[in-house]
């Protein structure tokens, strides 16, 4: 009895199932699909307009942009503003150009300007610590406009890391240096605010230092006197300023002695090296003995 019963519940159950299946295919048919996708069609095309109405506007926006960024430029350049100013500025004018091209284009998807500020301030925590340290660069980029540690065109030194190189750019978010060997040097705007750095070329005279070994059996004063002929010779040298000629150092193997004069910033390498290889010939030529560091190593014969 309960076998039979078991086949019956089986072909109920299976009945169920089959009359289930056919409701929902004659539910879900052909006739369906084109209704959907009629009453569907509406939304869709209104997107797509949407969608090709904010690319044309954002191709649109980025033309006039540029040729504003264009008439911004040419008024920077005509007003007396620094030059790592006129940059920073226009790269800021740009951002907030784009920033508000990009709102317009939300717009047309109804998404408006204060529901992005409300987004942005409810997720402001969250964007603040990860924009921390790009946020930190632009405040360091803003603090070196103000204070003015150095500008285009000048050649700094970051004591931290030892990068060095002129200035050719203040970004929004680094400072972009170019070595002597022409290499571009990227360096964050915070880390020339939050360390010492040296500036080379603020100042429009500098004092050029060569220090050169001569042995302990040259003559001091013949020796003084030729570096002194050497720097006479010298043409870039400012006039009125001290020459000085002096005993810097009693060394291990050479006796230094120090030359100290003055020049215009931008000659600064010119006279260094030319007086450098100057020095040389005239002590070569005057027989005077630039030593190298040696070793005497005395040793005593073992008595047998």
């Amino acid at each position: 009895m309960s076998i039979l019963t078991s086949c019956v519940l089986t072909q109920d159950v299976a009945e169920t199932i089959t009359e289930t299946v056919e409701n929902n295919v004659n539910f879900i048919s052909w006739d369906t699909f084109v209704q959907y996708f009629q009453d569907s069609l509406p939304t869709v095309l209104d997107f797509c307009m949407k969608v090709i109405i904010a690319v044309i506007v954002l191709l649109i926006g980025h033309k006039v942009i540029k040729y504003v960024m264009k008439f911004v430029l040419r008024s920077l350049e005509k007003s007396k503003l620094e030059t790592g100013v006129q940059q920073h500025l226009s790269k800021v004018i740009n951002v907030l150009f784009h920033c508000i091209l990009i709102l317009i284009v939300l717009g047309k998807f109804g998404i408006t300007a204060s529901s992005v500020i409300a987004i942005v301030g409810s997720a402001g925590l969250s964007i603040g610590l990860a924009l921390q340290g790009t946020l930190s660069n632009f405040a360091g980029g803003v603090l070196i406009l103000m204070l003015h540690p150095f500008k285009v065109g000048d050649y700094i030194k970051e004591d931290t890391s030892g990068n060095e190189g002129k200035v050719a750019e203040i970004q929004l978010f680094y400072t972009k240096l170019v070595t002597l060997d022409n290499k571009v040097i990227m360096v964050p705007n915070s880390n020339l605010t939050s360390s010492s750095l040296t500036n080379l070329t603020q100042q429009d005279r500098r004092r050029v230092d060569i220090k050169v070994g001569v042995s302990y059996h040259a003559d001091i004063r013949q020796t003084k006197e030729v570096l002194a002929k050497v720097v006479e010779e010298e043409e870039l040298l400012l006039e009125g300023e001290p020459v000085k000629i002096y005993v810097d150092e009693l060394a291990e193997s050479s006796v230094v002695i120090g030359v100290m004069v003055w020049v215009r910033t931008d000659d600064y390498w010119t006279v260094k090296w030319r007086l450098t290889e100057n020095i040389k010939y005239a002590l070569d030529d005057n027989g005077i003995e630039i030593p190298f560091p040696q070793v005497t190593v005395s040793y005593a014969e073992e008595e047998k």
